[in-house]
């Protein structure tokens, strides 16, 4: 009788998985943070707008999907895809080899690279380890930039934030000396009023191990045709012109 219980477990599994990956592909949920402009945020009206938003309804288009987006803390963003709580995360997520131990990517959709900033005030030049030993070096928790500083920087105090403008926040009141972050989430808030206090220092930060190959979509293992789905779709967005018109709208050059 276990046995046969066990079978017939088995056989819903494989059916459920059938189902998802199937005819439930025409309707999928997006899980995205809302915090992180250019890339996703909220405008005025409480909409979430973007690039990950508007890649991510291209994409959607092309499957023929009907999709619907369901905001999430970054903190817990991959616990709540493997909680089934959507089915697939457009947030910039880089691909790093940590995060495919639990989920799988699609191809990358952009790539860029990591800035450090600092108060125009500050004469901060130097943002080797050694340049920036004693210093509150800032970035958003559970991201890459937050585990390259943790990994590289070890004689710096490190501080860390729910959310991005939380961190740049503290680098304007004084409580961090220096941001680590996406070069075009920070060149988007030097633009700002509060920016306006800050700039870049040193190069690009490059660390293939910490940063991955790119931002990629996120799906839960095992979901093969969703995967092929998506990487279809974002092929013809690249082939058609769309992904350049949407790159366009954001940024004076590629960002692929």
């Amino acid at each position: 009788m276990k046995i046969l219980k066990l079978t017939f477990a088995a056989l819903a599994a494989l059916v459920f998985a059938a189902s998802v990956s199937s005819a439930d592909m025409k309707k999928l949920r997006i899980g995205t943070e809302g915090a992180y402009p250019p890339f996703n945020s909220y405008d005025t009206d409480k909409n979430l707008v973007g690039f990950d938003i508007d890649i991510a309804k291209a994409l959607c288009e092309k499957m023929k999907a009907d999709c619907e987006f369901v905001a999430q803390d970054w903190d817990g963003i991959i616990p709540a895809l493997l909680a089934n709580k959507y089915d697939a995360i457009i947030a910039s997520m880089s691909i790093t080899e940590e995060r495919m131990k639990k989920v799988a990517f699609t191809d990358k959709y952009y790539n860029t690279p990591a800035r450090f900033i600092a108060s125009k005030t500050a004469g901060i030049k130097n943002t080797s380890p050694e340049g920036l030993k004693g210093k509150v070096l800032a970035a958003q928790s559970s991201t890459t930039h937050a585990t390259y500083l943790e990994d590289i920087y070890k004689d710096a105090e490190i501080k860390l934030y729910k959310t991005q403008d939380e961190a740049n926040l503290d680098l304007v009141s004084g409580r961090a000396d220096v941001v680590l972050a996406d070069s075009i989430v920070l060149l988007e808030w030097l633009k700002t009023k509060d920016g306006q206090c800050c700039e870049y220092i040193g190069e690009d930060v490059q660390s293939e191990k910490h940063f991955g190959k790119g931002a990629g979509i996120a799906l839960r293992q095992g979901e093969d045709e969703l995967k092929g789905a998506f990487n279809k779709a974002l092929a013809e967005i690249i082939a058609d012109g769309t992904y350049k018109k949407i790159n366009d709208k954001y940024f004076p050059f590629s960002i692929y």
